[in-house]
């Protein structure tokens, strides 16, 4: 049996190296990476996988793990200001570090540069985990890109939330967002238990999307309408039934902004794979390593098909 064989029967077979390094990214800001593969297997191609919003790289290593043993070079990081990329490890490094969505999207696109050259001739798909599936419409190089799968993903607009986080988000909005970002010069999202700990830029802007009905298109105005209307890849959203924070309008909403793109929405439901709970993380957890990472897998495998089916 081959190491490509084996890999999905038994997934602690096949040897995975990980090497961390940083990447260079605007502004002279340092991004942490790590780049997964498996020298025994035949690469298929990259996978750049995107946090959400205050989720460090951390919390995807199982799934890059398992993923590397499929034959993906896969590649992890942290967004400046976060996880790795903290400026030091004290929280009050963040306190007045500059960095905003747009700044993001900068790091995002520097891993996607990296990916594209380290795996010459070989597609480069995005996983987008929530932010992680919203920021590539505003990302210059989406040339480089083959294929997004977002998961657990959509507009962050507060009336399309789900409904047991509308009145919490209002009152992040406009009372723990303003007041903790003065008084602390970051967002203390981990002493609050709200988000985790984010740079002052970064949550007013994500206010600002999260209070306009177009989301990101809205606030940032006709070049972010542009930018998101020149994407070309199939974009596949991948959505949980019980998904404690995105809705089916909010995905809507989003993938709409993919105007020229081809998409598709598939909805998957706990019993489908066998599970109690989903949600908006557990696509990621390695409980669910046996039934859902192949689908993963194979939605990355056949992105353009999946899209067009």
């Amino acid at each position: 049996m081959t190491a490509d064989a084996s890999a999905l029967e038994n997934p602690t077979s096949v040897a995975v190296t990980v090497q961390a390094h940083t990447l260079a990214s605007t502004g002279g800001a340092r991004i942490a990476v790590r780049d997964y593969r498996a020298p025994a297997v035949e690469p298929r191609g990259a996978v750049v996988v995107a946090c959400a919003m205050g989720v460090p790289q951390d919390f995807y290593a199982p799934l890059a793990q398992w993923l590397a043993r499929q034959g993906w070079r896969v590649h992890t990081f942290d967004y400046r200001g976060s996880g790795d990329s903290l400026p030091n490890t004290r929280h009050g490094g963040l306190c007045g570090f500059k960095a905003d969505l747009l700044d993001w999207t900068h790091d995002y696109e520097a891993v996607v540069d990296h990916a594209h050259q380290a795996n010459a001739h070989q597609p480069v798909h995005l996983l987008g985990h929530s932010l992680g599936a919203q920021l590539p419409g505003l990302m210059g190089n989406g040339h480089k890109v083959s294929g997004l799968l977002g998961v657990a993903t959509g507009s962050g607009y507060w009336r399309e939330n789900a409904p047991q986080l509308k009145h919490s988000a209002l009152f992040l909005w406009f009372f723990l967002v303003p007041v903790f970002t003065r008084l602390f010069g970051y967002f203390p999202g981990k002493r609050l238990g709200a988000v985790g700990d984010l740079p002052t830029g970064v949550i007013r802007q994500w206010r600002r999307w999260c209070l306009n009905p177009r989301y990101s298109v809205g606030a940032e105005g006709e070049a972010a309408r542009q930018s998101y209307a020149r994407v070309q890849f199939p974009v596949l959203a991948l959505a949980m039934s019980d998904d404690e924070m995105m809705t089916a309008q909010g995905l809507e909403s989003l993938m709409a902004l993919y105007t020229q793109a081809p998409r598709r929405v598939l909805r998957l439901t706990p019993a489908e794979v066998s599970v109690r709970r989903l949600g908006h993380f557990g696509a990621f957890r390695g409980e669910h390593q046996a039934v859902l990472w192949p689908r993963i897998h194979q939605f990355l495998s056949n992105l353009p098909q999946a899209v067009h089916v």
